[in-house]
This record gives structure tokens, sequence and C-alpha cells, in this order.
């Protein structure tokens, strides 16, 4: 039955949501299973976007279900300070298998942003543990983004975000962005190859002063401001090279990536970087928790220990039940084959817009890995010249495939920090090969219908 939200005289005088989305009164969702949401008014969408590239398992998975239940059931909560858990233990140990670090730990907290803090404290941390109180300036990239509290705010260097809070932020540094297809362009901040980017990143540490360079973070592949940008080939050996050579940690934010999202159990594993610190929430869970972590090497583990306890944390970190979803959605994730899924899946979605769409006049670029894929739409192929953010083009083709029953994620702002238009694709790994036609199918028919109404 249909749910229908009630009228604004009614909620006056009482408590209301305040929503992220624009307008008062979005869908009521109500059901999922698989690629597909349903709601309130009994309408089906396709999910091709994960909800904001989160789902990887799929929705209304019974199992995930019981294991929270089963777990809330016996114990919910246990502060972490006084208290481990037999699922959190447990889980530390499986995940750790595919963790590209050596000697893994975990530090359990509720997302992605609370885990870029973890992961900034504990590089502060390790440092003073090794005696060099003097690092402290932590270097990250234009066009990147690291989360919504004010320090993983700061740390990110998606300008449109950060605008608004410029007063507050300035703590951090950034250099160029790994964005290859704006390469050259000073508006974009992004250079050519893994030579220059690199170059750029030792030239910044040796105009800091000695030994005052604590970390470096980057997403491998770059997800919510770029659209799925891949870095060159070379970039990243060169990178962890820079960073090794001036004892800096390198930290690598595998929020969006991780957990199989580009086709590999984490990004880094495109590239065999092993970092220092991993950090990863979003796919760790599927969205079926409010769950992430960040994780350190066995030396960075053991060197901070030594010095004493790591003084930080928060309510809802070392959660157990959330580390018994986390647990089983790993487990799906094995059992299934649901990694190797997303990068054969990926490469199908990927071939079917560069049939729809390669040669289309609003599609500047396709690109990315396994199922995290990106559009950049351009108001000039040639020219790669952007629209204006005035037309709103993003908005207008996420409405359109919408109105077709597909959910795609948006991104903007990518091309000068103001006008940039891009869709990101993320649908859960269990999507079936005629959904991956209907996505592009659907893409391609929200973009011609916007197209010529902006002039292209």
């Amino acid at each position: 039955m249909a749910v229908d939200p009630p009228p604004p005289s009614a909620t006056h005088s009482r408590g209301r949501v305040f929503h992220r989305a624009v307008g008062d009164h979005p869908p009521v969702a109500v059901r999922g299973e698989g690629s597909t949401i349903w709601d309130a008014a009994g309408r089906a969408y396709l999910d091709a976007a994960g909800g904001a590239i989160v789902v990887g398992i799929g929705h209304g998975r019974r199992s995930v279900a019981d294991a929270m239940a089963n777990q809330a059931a016996a114990i919910a909560y246990a502060h972490g300070s006084a208290f481990t858990s037999e699922p959190l233990e447990a889980y530390a140990a499986e995940v750790g298998r595919h963790l590209p670090l050596d000697g893994p730990a975990i530090y359990p907290v509720s997302g992605g942003s609370e885990a870029i803090e973890t992961a900034l404290k504990l590089a502060r941390a390790y440092h003073l543990a090794r005696g060099e109180a003097d690092r402290w300036i932590v270097f990250a990239r234009w066009g990147s983004y690291h989360g919504n509290t004010l320090g993983a705010l700061d740390l990110s260097g998606r300008r449109p975000l950060r605008r608004p809070y410029e007063g507050w932020l300035g703590r951090f540094r950034h250099v160029s962005a790994a964005y290859p297809y704006r390469a050259g362009d000073p508006n974009a901040g992004a250079l050519d190859t893994g030579e220059e980017l690199a170059a750029e990143l030792e030239r910044a540490i040796q105009a800091a002063e000695p030994g005052t360079v604590a970390a470096f973070v980057a997403e491998p592949i770059v997800g919510a401001t770029l659209a799925a940008a891949v870095p060159p080939d070379d970039y990243w050996p060169l990178i962890v090279d820079v960073c090794r050579r001036h004892g800096v940690l390198l930290i690598a934010d595998e929020v969006m990536t991780g957990f199989g999202r580009t086709g590999r159990w984490f990004g880094v594993d495109h590239w065999a970087v092993r970092p220092d610190i991993l950090v990863a929430a979003k796919g760790a869970t599927s969205g079926y928790w409010p769950f992430g972590f960040a994780a350190v090497s066995e030396e960075v583990h053991r060197t901070i220990l030594e010095a004493g306890p790591f003084v930080h944390g928060f309510t809802y970190s070392h959660q157990p039940t959330a580390a018994a979803v986390a647990r089983e959605v790993l487990r799906i994730l094995e059992d299934e084959e649901l990694v190797e899924a997303s990068a054969a899946k990926g490469e199908r979605l990927r071939l079917l817009l560069e049939e729809r769409l390669g040669d289309h006049r609003a599609v500047g670029e396709i690109r990315g890995r396994g199922l995290l894929l990106g559009l950049e739409l351009v108001a000039d192929r040639e020219t790669r010249e952007p629209f204006r953010r005035s037309d709103r083009i993003t908005e207008r083709v996420v409405a359109a495939a919408r109105e077709r029953g597909v959910l795609v994620y948006s991104a903007t702002g990518n091309a000068n920090g103001v006008d940039g238009d891009q869709l990101v694709l993320g649908p859960p790994f269990v999507v079936t090969n005629d959904e991956l036609a209907r996505i592009a199918d659907t893409l391609a028919e929200a973009i011609d219908e916007v197209a010529p109404a902006a002039g292209v």
C-alpha cells in the first residue's frame, strides 16, 4: 500500500526529517532485492549506482539480516574500551587475508569519514612514537574526496564542497590530480604522466622543512569527484617510491574502491601496492550497517602500541553487530566469487557503454575499472569544453534516467571547480546481463534527451 507523507500542516508542530534530497518529499523506499529498489507507490528502480557506490552483494540478503538479528539478540553493544567481541576478532582475522598490508590490524568505526579521521591520527601517532614530532604535514590531491567531517573535507580536493567552509579549512596541502582526461589544464589541477605527478609530489615534500611530512593520502582510482578516473599505469609505483624515500606514510583511501568494486579486492591491487594504512567502508558491509575501518601494517601497529595506548575512539567503534554484518558480507563476497563477477560484469558494462555512447557528441570519455565506471559529459568533444554549471546537465540526465526507472550517481565541478558534468555507475555485483544492457540503453536515452536541449 502506498504511504503518502503527511501534509505540511500536520508536521508544523512536530519533528521532521532534514532530507538530503532536494524537495520535501522524496519517495519512500520500502523493499530491495538484487539490483532493484521498490518505493511505497510500488515503483521499481534499477539501482545502477549501488546507492552511493555502496551495495556490492545486492539488496535483500536474508543471511545478512539473520546475522544482524542473531548478534543483536546476543549482545548488540559493548563499549570498545572495555570489551572486544567474537565477531570482531573473527572478522579482523578473516578480512586480513585480503588486505594488501603486511600483518594488518584494523581499527573499526562507523563509516568512511570516521575512518579517514582515524587514519590521520594513526599517522601522527606513528611519527610521534618514533620521536619525529615535527612530522605533521599531510598531502592529498586536488580532485579527491575523502569525506565530509571537517578534517576529511579539508583533506579532500573537491572544490565545490570545500567552498562554503574555506574559513575553517587549510591545515592540509594538495598536489595535482591523477586525471589524464584533463591533464595539463591548469583549471582542472591535473598533470599528464606518472612521472610528472611523482616529481611534483617530490618537489612538494622537499619544499617543506625536512622531516615534516607525515603522510600522503589518495584514492587508488578516484570515485565521486572525478567519476572513476584511473591514473597512468606508472603512477602508483612512482608515488610509492617517493613516499618510501622520504619516510612518508602512504594512506590508501579505499572507501569506494574496496571490497571488489574495481574488480580486485582493493583498488591498489591493480598495481601491487602495499600501503602503510588503508581506509575502507561502503562495500565492507554493502550498506547493511554503518561500518568502516582504518587498517595499519604490522610495523605501524607495533610502533604505535610500544609508545603507549592510541588515544582515540567513537561511541560506535568496535561495534559487535557491525562486525557480524561485515563478516557475513565478506563470506558472501568470497563464496559467490563476487569480486571476480565485478571484474567480468564491469568489462561487459563498459563495452555496452562504448557501443551505445562511445561516439556520442556529448560524451567525452568512458572510464573506470570493474563495476566502478564513469562518463564525462562535455559541450565539445574536440576541445573538451565543459558545459556551464548553470545548464545542470548532470542533474537533468540523472532525472531523465530516474524517470525511466534507473538510478545513477552524479559528480560535478570536475573541470575547473565550478563547471563539469560526470555520471558514475556502480551497480551491485549481482547485476544481471539484461540489467547491464538496460543501464546502458537507459543512459543513452537520457543523454539523447538532454543533449539537444543543451545545444549539443
